[in-house]
């Protein structure tokens, strides 16, 4: 594998496996240690949710037992997945917000768990935690020795007016424990080809689809979204996927993360397939090295599949062949 810089750390997330987790042949402790027992990548992120039967509020013998057989797979954990419930049920069936200080009571056994397991980080969606809850983690962060990471994907750009105030809460707290992970799917050039076949086969029309293969930047191209969907033209066997369009798949590029770069502690290197036509997987990973060389980044660039969603295909082979081609991209960019 390519020499990348000192400090850049490959990683796959068993996400990637998702398919296999559901499918329950393996249990989700042998198909995260399977990612370093294989030879994919000794650094993984794990979903704990996905992966904790004892989740949220984790067991001490399970976390000991993952801990367990992801070392004699050679494995280690780099950032978790957390997530926050904001919502009780209460006995009558009706529901109400969680205050702050029963988030924190919700999320707080995550990230003891997550020390637990020897992870650096845990995970959380831009902006769901809020100024207020942030102030009472960092704490627990400082305790722990955790960074949390606020995940920023597809339209969530640092130039986005609706995520703004996300972007300006981490400026504000100018604390180590809280920086920004970036998902690559917010550097989309071109659409990944085996979900516009998707779409194709579905019914969408032919007209969008020719705007969404030539034109995936253009103004023009995100007014058809919305018209087709405003116009209930979306045929109902796609239009999950077709959501795609609207939140996961961006248009930036990767100058736009330039005023935000001291604040980014990870990356997610998000594909959906492999095909790699106009550089529409490898460019913005090139972009990616040329960016970071010599900025003082360190940390990790997870391999992330999406795809897995519409795509059958074998994940192990997915995210090594995507390693490869993610190390060559990053040093051609930080050597260019």
């Amino acid at each position: 594998m390519t020499t990348l810089p000192t400090g850049w750390t490959l990683a796959a997330s068993a996400f990637n496996w998702t398919p296999d987790v559901v499918r329950a042949e393996r249990s989700t402790h042998e198909l995260a240690a399977a990612i370093s027992a294989s030879g994919v990548a000794s650094t993984i992120e794990i979903e704990l949710g996905q992966t904790l039967r004892t989740y949220p509020d984790p067991d001490a013998a399970e976390l000991d037992a993952l801990r367990t057989t992801l070392a004699a797979a050679g494995g280690k954990v780099c950032i978790v997945g957390v997530s926050l419930d904001d919502w009780r049920l209460a006995a009558d069936g009706t529901t109400r917000r969680r205050s702050d200080d029963e988030r924190l009571a919700f999320l707080a056994p995550q990230l003891r768990a997550a020390h637990e397991l020897g992870a650096g980080g845990v995970r959380l969606p831009l902006g769901q935690a809020g100024g207020a809850l942030l102030a009472r983690t960092l704490p627990l962060l400082d305790e722990l020795g955790l960074v949390l990471y606020e995940e920023a994907q597809g339209r969530q750009s640092p130039h986005s007016p609706a995520h703004a105030e996300a972007y300006e809460a981490i400026t504000r707290f100018d604390d180590p424990h809280l920086r920004l992970l970036i998902d690559l799917s917010m550097l989309m050039p071109a659409l990944p080809t085996s979900y516009l076949t998707v779409l194709e086969a579905g019914g969408v029309d032919a007209e969008l689809l020719r705007l969404l293969r030539t034109a995936w930047h253009e103004p023009a191209t995100q007014d058809a979204v919305f018209a087709a969907l405003r116009a209930g033209a979306v045929p109902p066997a796609v239009h999950t996927l077709f959501m795609d369009l609207v939140v996961r798949f961006g248009r930036s590029d990767a100058a736009q993360l330039r005023d935000v770069l001291p604040l980014i502690g990870a990356f997610h290197l998000k594909f959906w397939d492999l095909d790699d036509t106009d550089g529409r997987v490898s460019q913005p990973i090139r972009d990616l090295g040329a960016l970071l060389h010599g900025s003082g980044f360190t940390g990790t660039l997870c391999s992330e599949w999406g795809g897995h969603e519409w795509l059958d295909a074998d994940a192990t082979e997915m995210t090594r062949a995507h390693l490869a081609l993610a190390s060559r991209a990053l040093a051609e960019g930080a050597g260019s």
